[in-house]
């Protein structure tokens, strides 16, 4: 039986000389050293040894594994270094070359122009409120004086879901929910900006989809001069401190009297030019006093309050701002156009 073992060693040690890489090697130890291994298969026969026999052979059986485990650990060492070496070969970083520049995002310019209405409002002592996009036929037509059987109702001929919900068409239902919400303290001095939704073609100057910014004003003596001079200031802090508005009538069904609001052209500083027709003017919201019947079903007597509102297009403001002809170009994800806005 020892030379059997001295054998073993010696097969042993001679074909892990030979093993090229840790996965044959692993396949070795086993077959030597595993419980079904060549080592294993000899001590099995300790059994028909005599008792002087035994401890010699066991002496001899402990240094054949010694001898074996130690070789297998020198080479796993030896794998890991090779291992080593190849992967810092392999990942080695030439801190001489220049840096990889990482792509740096920006705000939206649509973002960019709510986030200035926002700050020029808020510096007027405004606050900020919001409300569902899915919203009621109640919220969104029948408290602002549009029952259901307006006329006015086609021109926004709206997504409905249900007979009574919609796809909001404008943020004026959040003035009716804060105007509830409050319960008829004073004063309501709120902006409502968000998304809005009609039926509508989409093509250079219209889409299904877009901003809106809404403000809304109630306490007592409040008047037109009120409205005039705030539209004032925001075109002033929005487009240049040169700017003037001009208020044409209109109709709006949820206030009375309505007016239009133009701006200062732009382009050709009043004196008249293709963009604004040869007027001198560009028209950028609408507004007026708040109707009675609104008042009333906010819950404010029309008899002690008034206010004022107005709703612009975040869309026709960017475009303005920043001379773009095709409203389009804010939702196309188009680098070369949204790149143009990020250091402004």
């Amino acid at each position: 039986m020892k030379e059997r073992l001295q054998a073993l060693r010696a097969e042993a040690l001679d074909k892990l000389q030979q093993v090229k890489d840790a996965n044959n090697l692993n396949e070795l130890r086993v077959k030597f050293l595993g419980k079904k291994g060549a080592l294993t298969e000899v001590l099995r026969g300790m059994g028909g040894l005599s008792a002087e026999e035994r401890p010699m052979i066991g002496q001899v059986a402990n240094e054949v594994r010694g001898a074996i485990e130690e070789f297998i650990e020198q080479k796993q060492e030896a794998f890991q270094r090779e291992e080593t070496e190849r992967r810092l070969q392999e990942e080695t970083i030439d801190v001489t070359l220049p840096g990889r520049t990482l792509a740096q995002g920006a705000v939206h310019p649509l973002n960019k122009v709510v986030e200035q209405i926002e700050d020029i409002f808020v510096g007027m002592g405004y606050t900020v409120a919001e409300g569902p996009e899915v919203e009621r036929d109640y919220y969104n037509f029948e408290a602002l004086n549009l029952p259901k059987d307006h006329p006015a109702r086609d021109m926004q001929d709206s997504f409905y879901i249900t007979e009574d919900i919609l796809m909001r068409t404008q943020t004026s239902p959040v003035q009716i929910r804060t105007m509830e919400a409050m319960k008829g303290d004073v004063p309501v001095k709120i902006i409502c900006p968000g998304r809005v939704y009609r039926r509508d073609d989409d093509d250079a100057t219209h889409s299904f989809m877009f901003h809106q910014i809404e403000g809304l004003v109630i306490d007592k003596n409040i008047r037109m001069s009120d409205l005039k001079g705030t539209l004032l200031q925001f075109a002033r802090e929005m487009f240049g401190p040169h700017m003037q508005i001009r208020l044409r009538p209109s109709f709006f069904p949820f206030t009375e009297p309505s007016v239009e609001v133009d701006v200062t052209c732009m382009k050709c500083g009043g004196s008249g030019c293709r963009i604004c027709k040869h007027t001198g003017w560009i028209e950028i919201l609408g507004a007026g006093m708040v109707h009675p019947r609104v008042l009333e079903m906010g819950g404010y007597d029309p008899e002690v309050y008034s206010g004022f509102a107005f709703g612009m297009g975040v869309e026709r403001i960017a475009m303005l701002k920043y001379g773009v002809d095709d409203i389009r170009h804010f939702y196309t994800n188009d680098m070369r156009f949204l790149k143009q806005f990020a250091r402004m």
